[in-house]
């Protein structure tokens, strides 16, 4: 087959099925990445998932983000201390175009603040949630072009107390 063959139509067409596969899986990609990078890897490399003038909103605190470096640096402020892991799931992508789509995916983050080292007794989630997501074909790369986050539950992040000075 061509590459002709294997692009998204216009609107009103039925897409091929392996290139909207592909275009999901992508997306999908970006949603598990994010969170990746936030809990187990370089939190200011999350800015690289998004789009030069993506954009992250936090409903509460009026938080809005705008522009790869803005983000940089408000990922990259993230405590050293904090011990976090998300989990995600519902993840619900469509294809809306040939260099579009959106995605609604459910979230659940543990995290503490003042982690030294050792494990965390279980407690409940910080957050219970979910994100709505649009992303943009970028060079024959898909990103992150706005992340909104919507939360259903919600506390403060706990901060352990230290152990006692030996």
């Amino acid at each position: 087959m061509t590459d002709a063959a294997h692009t998204l139509p216009e609107a009103g067409q039925a897409p091929d099925p392996l290139v909207r596969l592909i275009a999901e899986r992508a997306c999908e990609r970006l949603i598990i990445e994010f969170v990746h990078r936030l809990d187990l890897g370089e939190p200011s490399s999350v800015a690289d998932l998004f789009t030069a003038d993506g954009l992250w909103e936090w409903q509460y605190g009026d938080r809005r983000i705008t522009g790869r470096e803005a983000l940089r640096e408000y990922f990259g402020s993230r405590p050293a201390d904090r011990l976090s892991r998300r989990l995600m799931s519902n993840i619900l992508v469509t294809v809306t175009s040939p260099t579009t789509a959106a995605a609604t995916s459910y979230l659940t983050t543990y995290r503490v603040d003042g982690h030294v080292d050792g494990i965390v007794p279980p407690r409940l989630p910080t957050n219970v949630g979910h994100y709505e997501d649009t992303f943009r074909k970028v060079d024959g790369t898909w990103l992150l072009a706005a992340r909104r986050t919507f939360l259903a539950f919600g506390s403060g992040t706990e901060r352990l107390t230290p152990p006692p000075a030996r």
